[in-house]
Parts: C-alpha cells; sequence; structure tokens
C-alpha cells in the first residue's frame, strides 16, 4: 500500500527544515482533508511521509500549503518542497 516514501521540507531563514510530525499528522487525518486520494498517506517522522502510488506529488504538495497556511504553521509565501526518497 505505502510503496513510496517522501520528504516534506519548508523553507526557513532559506534554508530547508523537516516538516513536524504534527503538521503531517494533522493533514493526513481525512476528516480534514476529506479526500480519499490522500487515505495512502502515512506520515512516519518529522518530514517523512509513505505513500501509496496513486498519490500524486504535486497535488499533495499544493494542498499541504493550503491546510498549514490555514492552520498557521506556515507562513504565506513560504513553500513546501516534496521530493520521493529513492532506495
Amino acid at each position: 500500500m505505502y510503496s513510496r516514501k517522501i520528504s516534506v521540507d519548508y523553507w526557513v531563514d532559506g534554508q530547508p527544515a523537516p516538516c513536524p510530525m504534527k503538521w503531517i499528522d494533522n493533514f493526513a487525518m481525512r476528516n480534514f482533508t476529506n479526500d480519499p486520494i490522500f487515505d495512502d498517506t502515512l506520515p512516519v517522522a518529522d518530514g517523512v511521509m509513505e505513500i501509496g502510488s496513486r498519490v500524486p506529488l504535486e497535488r499533495l504538495r499544493a494542498d499541504m500549503e493550503d491546510w498549514f497556511r490555514r492552520k498557521s504553521y506556515l507562513a504565506k509565501g513560504a513553500a513546501l518542497v516534496i521530493r520521493e526518497i529513492k532506495n
């Protein structure tokens, strides 16, 4: 089910930092996202998620950014960087 591992970072003072597990876990709860495409997401650590093959990375990044801004986790104009971790 979770065939891919990704890193989820945000920029602080011009440097990437891992998103806290609290942020990622909050987003991954379906009752908040209300989108079944993100059911195949599993937060595993600060800045790390395991995801299924059907989860589109660009859509995940955009929706996570939007959610983090609404929760005031991410400053306006700040960006997330999501990339697949190759084994």
